[in-house]
């Protein structure tokens, strides 16, 4: 595989944990343990993640520490909605060893009430690749409205996409924390809708065990979710599989997540957490 065939399926695989949508309008509010309420927009939670190679076709980066995730909730300013700043970029062995650096923004904005997603604002840097968007989603029209400048070429013309949305739509980051609603069982199989960069995917999503799993929090009992992000008309389109982690209890905290595809295995792990809910 051609070096540089290798760091784009790397930026997408770390940018595409962030991208799973699990469509859902009403949070659910008791978990399998009989808790209380599954509120899983909490303003001030923030939770950092790192993501290592466990396994690499380029047997330098086995066991290496590759990228940086981190997610923050807050209040939007004067009204009762949610804004999700969400970052992630690359680090260790990926970048002194290659010169090659990634960086992500998103900033979604979320309604209070209804929790569907209302606004993205995006910033994609690729070394010296830079693109800023915004994607506006129009409920009355029924569509996704977005937009890419280059703030490097100001007379480039912008690149506009539109896409037809139902009711109840997720983007990119906003998703992660509609999973941590959804009524989680062993066996069940919900169908997923999230738009990224002006496209809507639909992709089905397995509960396939409820495991115990160790992690900063302790050992805890999660749930298995494998989301089917990987084939034809899948926001991947090669062969691979994604699982993730998520805690059977109150908080519902994505521990873990494990991506396997053709450039190796990429293990993603909570390493800080604040203001979440102790059990």
């Amino acid at each position: 595989m051609k070096l540089n065939r290798f760091i784009y399926s790397l930026f997408f695989i770390f940018s595409c944990l962030c991208s799973v949508s699990f469509a859902q309008k009403q949070p659910v509010t008791t978990n399998s343990n009989g808790g209380g309420s599954m509120d899983y927009l909490k303003a001030g939670e923030s939770l950092t993640y790192e993501g290592k190679y466990l396994n690499s076709v380029l047997k330098i980066f086995r066991g290496v520490d590759v990228a940086e995730l981190h997610f923050t909730i807050l209040q939007a300013p004067n009204s009762r909605n949610f804004q999700i700043k969400a970052e992630a970029k690359s680090k260790g062995s990926i970048s002194n060893l290659f010169n090659f650096d990634f960086y992500q923004r998103i900033e979604s904005t979320i309604d209070g009430n209804d929790h569907h997603i209302l606004k993205t604002i995006k910033r994609d840097e690729q070394n010296n690749r830079v693109r800023d968007s915004e994607a506006v989603f129009d409920y009355e029209n029924k569509k996704v409205i977005y937009t890419e400048t280059d703030p490097k070429d100001p007379a480039r013309a912008p690149r506009r996409i539109a896409s037809p949305i139902e009711a109840g739509m997720q983007d990119i980051v906003s998703a992660v924390y509609m999973l941590r609603g959804l009524p989680l069982e062993v066996g069940k199989t919900f169908e997923i809708t999230f738009s990224d960069s002006g496209m809507v995917y639909k992709v089905p999503v397995r509960v396939t065990a409820r495991e115990r799993q160790k992690s900063i929090l302790g050992k805890v009992m999660c749930w298995r979710v494998e989301p089917e992000v990987f084939g034809t008309n899948r926001p991947i389109e090669q062969e691979g599989n994604m699982i993730i982690w998520i805690t059977d209890d109150s908080r519902r905290i994505p521990v873990r997540a494990q991506v396997n595809s053709k450039v190796g295995r990429v293990e993603i792990k909570l390493k800080k957490a604040e203001k979440i809910n102790n059990e």
